[in-house]
């Protein structure tokens, strides 16, 4: 039996260092976005469109790849996944070098990449599971919080190497961060994978889909992507657009503080949490959220500007986790394919929020609604703009507290 948790261990690094790649593909474009707006003129919108593309891909990977992870198993796409993420990367990179206008490259160089977090959201939950052992509950709550360690790390090394060769190097950071995939493609070549559940013992989804919580469930986690993501990924240019901070204090700390709190709040109640009602705290931290937004958008000192956006990230930290550990306890005969339209879920929400800060950002200056309160503020368009985002991001952890609340009062009718 020691022989064999021994054997695993090799799995469960494959594992992290996977989420650690997931967490790379997501967060690397966001720092290079300034740069890159300097280098090539392209505009919010624009950033939008690739924030979308990216949660698009995720979910389209969810659902695509489902089936054939349970028929064919894990291995194949454990590999291709960090395989993906090198192609894009080198895509991406390449676009300027062979196309006048290199936005459709960094589209489908977005698209390619991002493939890779819908096929590790899929696989990297059933591996940990079936590994022998009864540390499950220990590593689950570990390999979720590399997640937030990995956006805390490549924010920080990111940015620092922004600031130390330039923007206009930013093809060479790209292709630095890509020999971490590299190496999880051997790693998945190489570790032991735990068998998968059999087919028959699997929940079908006609069960699940007859329920109502089943539906709270996948607007909650909607929600929950909503308000993590969109601060997450807009922390960077708010700061230093908006809060007018320089962009390497804004990104060490706004984006890595952010993550290190956001980080921090999975941890610990991963460590703690089995004590606790995860719905108290998702319904407390979904009132924070909303609090943390309205701060960051309408204070007028950058130190307030910050600690908004810090503090939401923590705040926001198990609502998108939390929504998973509700439906495994109310549906705790689900199989994969539950797991799977969660992760759909989270990515719509982490597609849509960002997506329509970046158009507020881009034209809440031009809106005669707006232009009342664009005059009195004394702003440029710009940090006008950014703050009006950040403003309508404030809706979306309240969206979070409703569904909450009738997701509760949805389970105690059934108990009754």
């Amino acid at each position: 039996m020691m022989q064999e948790n021994i054997s695993y261990r090799s799995t469960v690094l494959a594992c992290y260092t996977a989420n650690f790649v997931g967490a790379l593909v997501i967060n690397l474009t966001p720092v290079l976005f300034i740069p890159l707006k300097m280098a090539y003129g392209l505009s919010y919108t624009q950033f939008g469109i690739l924030l979308a593309a990216n949660y698009i891909t995720q979910v389209a990977a969810d659902v695509i790849f489902s089936w054939p992870v349970d028929r064919y198993g894990c291995r194949p796409f454990a590999v291709l996944a960090p395989v993906l993420t090198v192609a894009g990367y080198i895509l991406f990179a390449l676009s300027p070098v062979f196309l006048t206008d290199p936005f459709p490259g960094f589209l489908i160089g977005t698209v390619i990449f991002s493939a890779t977090g819908g096929l590790l959201e899929l696989m990297l939950n059933i591996i940990i599971n079936g590994i022998p052992g009864e540390q499950k509950a220990a590593m689950m709550s570990v390999l979720h919080s590399f997640y937030a360690w990995g956006q805390l790390t490549v924010v920080l090394l990111t940015t620092l190497a922004v600031w130390i060769f330039g923007g206009h190097n930013w093809q060479w950071i790209l292709a630095a961060w890509a020999i971490l995939p590299l190496i999880n493609i051997w790693q998945f070549c190489t570790c032991p994978l735990p068998p998968q559940i059999p087919e028959e013992k699997r929940q079908g989804a006609g069960i699940l889909m007859r329920q109502r919580s089943f539906y709270l469930l996948i607007a909650l986690i909607v929600a929950g992507g909503m308000s993590e993501v969109s601060m997450a990924l807009w922390i960077s240019p708010f700061l230093e657009r908006a809060a007018a901070l320089p962009k390497v204090v804004g990104d060490t700390l706004g984006m890595c503080m952010g993550a290190a709190m956001l980080g921090t709040g999975r941890l610990l109640y991963g460590l703690f949490g089995e004590k606790h009602d995860v719905w108290k705290f998702m319904v407390i931290g979904a009132i924070a959220a909303t609090g943390c937004y309205l701060l960051a958008a309408l204070a007028g000192a950058p130190a307030w500007a910050l600690a908004g956006c810090v503090f939401c990230c923590f705040a926001t930290s198990l609502l998108w986790p939390g929504s998973v550990v509700l439906a495994g306890r109310c549906f705790p005969l689900a199989g994969a394919w539950l797991y799977a339209m969660l992760a759909a879920g989270g990515d719509i929400g982490a597609a849509v929020g960002p997506y329509v800060i970046g158009v507020v950002a881009d034209h809440a200056a031009s809106w005669p609604v707006l232009n009342g309160w664009f005059q009195a503020s004394g702003m440029a368009a710009e940090p006008f703009g950014l703050r009006c985002g950040l403003l309508l991001g404030g809706i979306f952890p309240l969206l979070a507290l409703g569904i909450l609340l009738w997701f509760r009062r949805e389970q105690r009718g059934v108990r009754e």
